[in-house]
């Protein structure tokens, strides 16, 4: 492939690594060398990976930038993006995830009120119950014994919220989950990205044809009903299906993360889970400084102007069509936002609430509130249940998931009570 169809115009591109081995010794190299500069992706094509919050912010709200590829990015227009490539999904989609202008508004409308505040809030009763039931099957565990807490918590909870959301069937459950998160990886050949997006779709196919034979209150119903009537609002079935991708996929990850290194954040500081226990500091605040310290996802593809863009606060031009990557974790750890300290998890921070870890303007994340009333719910009672719960290796022991667009773990061991501890 050509790489001078996708390059921006200027500097030599830093290869991102694929494997996702150090996203943020990467981000700190990045927001280094500027604002924003060049980075190659898999396949050689190549982006600009914007570091700092402010021009991050005035690009997500700028009509100019969007992050329809099929309308705005030459490359992919003219077929030089070749139909293997491994991050294909991430911009191929027809979703409120991709879309720009009136399409974007007519998407998003569809989707808001999955997403309102009475609706979730009415989700906590199910959030507390599906949160007991994981734990009851955490308590079975011995003193001592060491167990996946992602599998068996992080990873499992959001699903089955969200499964709930969507109305979902429990003989699908594990599918999804086994699937979903191959999404993410980005270190995967083309060969495994283009089989595991087949049978992710297929899976989709059929969630579709079993809610159509009994529509329920839910909000796969209710995206088929739009897909089905008569009304400008209409869903086509590429909409419809990656409608349910993006509900499934990318609000699950993203609290999966936010949960996987809330807990590593709290067992590798006793001093701010006491502030928590004694009412010192709010688990509010916990869930905030974490998104700003770990953002769950370290970086989001892509995004393209619509025509060249000169920034005066930084004096960078960007041409029009050349893909965009906002690096959410170089921006979570900016030190002219956050302080020297910008690398450490501290929950009094006054600044942990400056984060853009759900994004910001247009493609704001429907689902944040819900992934912050998940978390509080689920790391209160965790620690609550658990009060000895320990990492069963040190932190630099824990592996990176294989992707430098998803910030989590592959596993997540502890212990959940020591030997000496014996369960009420």
């Amino acid at each position: 492939m050509d790489t001078r169809h996708t390059a921006p115009a200027s500097g030599c591109p830093f290869r991102l690594d694929p494997t996702g081995h150090d996203i943020h010794a990467e981000s700190a190299h990045l927001r280094a060398l500027g604002p924003a500069t060049p980075v190659e992706l898999p396949g050689r094509v190549t982006a600009w990976s914007v570091t700092d919050p402010d021009l991050a912010i005035r690009l997500l709200t700028d009509p100019r930038i969007s992050k329809d590829a099929h309308r705005h990015w030459p490359a992919f227009i003219r077929g030089d993006i070749p139909a293997d490539w491994p991050l294909r999904i991430w911009v191929y989609v027809r979703n409120a995830l991709t879309a720009y202008g009136p399409e974007h508004t007519r998407l998003r409308r569809l989707l808001r009120p999955a997403f309102t505040p009475r609706r979730i809030n009415a989700l906590a009763p199910k959030i507390e119950e599906i949160t007991t039931g994981l734990l009851d099957d955490l308590d079975t565990a011995a003193p001592g014994e060491v167990v996946d807490l992602r599998a068996r918590f992080a990873w499992t909870l959001p699903l089955m919220v969200a499964n709930t959301l969507l109305g979902v069937p429990d003989d699908m459950h594990d599918a999804f989950r086994d699937r979903i998160g191959f999404i993410f990886a980005t270190d995967l050949s083309e060969e495994q990205a283009t089989a595991n997006n087949t049978e992710l779709y297929q899976l989709l196919v059929d969630l579709v044809a079993t809610k159509r034979t009994a529509l329920m209150d839910d909000v796969t119903s209710a995206l088929i009903q739009a897909h089905d009537d008569e009304t400008g609002s209409k869903l086509t079935e590429q909409e419809l299906l990656d409608s349910l991708l993006l509900l499934i996929g990318a609000g699950h990850e993203t609290t999966v993360n936010l949960l996987d290194h809330s807990i590593v954040n709290l067992v590798s500081h006793p001093a701010t889970l006491a502030l928590l226990r004694n009412n010192h500091a709010s688990w509010p605040d916990m869930v905030e400084e974490t998104l700003r310290h770990q953002a769950p996802v370290a970086n989001i593809i892509m995004r393209f102007p619509t025509e060249d863009i000169h920034d005066p606060h930084t004096g960078l031009t960007l041409r029009r069509g050349e893909p965009i990557l906002i690096n959410y974790a170089a921006i979570g750890r900016d030190p002219e936002r956050h302080g020297e300290t910008a690398d450490q998890f501290d929950i009094t921070r006054p600044t942990r609430r400056e984060h853009l870890a759900f994004g910001h303007g247009a493609h704001y994340c429907l689902g944040a509130e819900l992934a912050r009333l998940e978390a509080r719910i689920a790391l209160r009672a965790l620690f609550d249940r658990f009060p000895h719960l320990s990492l069963a290796v040190p932190p630099s022991e824990l592996r990176p998931l294989e992707s430098f667009i998803s910030n989590g773990h592959q596993a997540l061991p502890v212990v959940l009570r020591p030997q000496t501890v014996r369960s009420s």
